[in-house]
């Protein structure tokens, strides 16, 4: 785990969540679609672990410059908000549900859109997109809606149903990374999460997705 991927803030005696990640701030929200005839999807962008909230903030501020700065409708990095007891005192754990992964709402075929392609491409601590090295695959509407309802606080997260064994083949059933097949490299049954070995971009990637996300093969 990166030393990122957690942000622990005690409770605020007002009920607001404190710290200063966007995603927290007044409740999560997303712009709305832009109606100019283009369908959007949403893709997974991987971007080097713990540069995930740079990594937005500079495609947001390159968006600007292109010809129709619409062409990126939203970007976000999934956070979750995780109440706990450390040291007898409640605190807001900050877990990004994806390290490594930025989510965009983009043309659909972004690979058609030459300057919006090379802008994301170019982009430091950006290696690529999930899917094939010049075709991103999108997500379903509904994946984005779920992870959407847990980043909003709306949707709890399922509770661990499977025992997983370091170095057992499981496959992925849910979420972007569904079908990839892989191998457990940690478990932390705590957080119903295991990290799993993957290949992605024809090289080994190391995810994190919950129990319920995968099944034994």
């Amino acid at each position: 785990m990166a030393e990122n991927d957690y942000i622990d803030q005690p409770v605020a005696n007002s009920g607001d969540i404190p710290g200063d990640e966007p995603e927290l701030e007044d409740g999560f929200h997303l712009n709305e679609t832009p109606q100019d005839g283009i369908k959007r999807r949403w893709y997974v962008l991987h971007a080097h672990s713990g540069q995930e909230g740079a990594v937005k903030e500079m495609l947001l501020a390159r968006a600007q410059q292109l010809e129709n700065p619409k062409w990126l409708s939203n970007v976000f990095v999934p956070i979750e908000q995780v109440e706990v007891v450390k040291s007898g005192q409640k605190r807001i754990s900050k877990h990004k549900c994806f390290p490594g992964y930025v989510l965009l709402q983009l043309p659909e075929h972004p690979e058609t859109y030459a300057e919006l392609w090379h802008m994301i491409k170019d982009t430091p601590s950006v290696t690529g997109f999930i899917g094939s090295r010049n075709t991103p695959v999108p997500l379903e509407d509904s994946e984005v809606l779920s992870i959407v309802e847990v980043v909003r606080g709306e949707r709890e997260r399922p509770k661990p149903k499977l025992d997983f064994e370091v170095g057992e083949r499981i496959r992925i059933t849910e979420g972007p990374f569904a079908n990839f097949l892989g191998q457990i490299e940690d478990i932390d049954g705590d957080r119903g999460i295991v990290k799993v070995m993957v290949e992605i971009f024809e090289r080994q990637t190391s995810v994190e997705v919950e129990f319920w996300q995968v099944e034994q093969i």
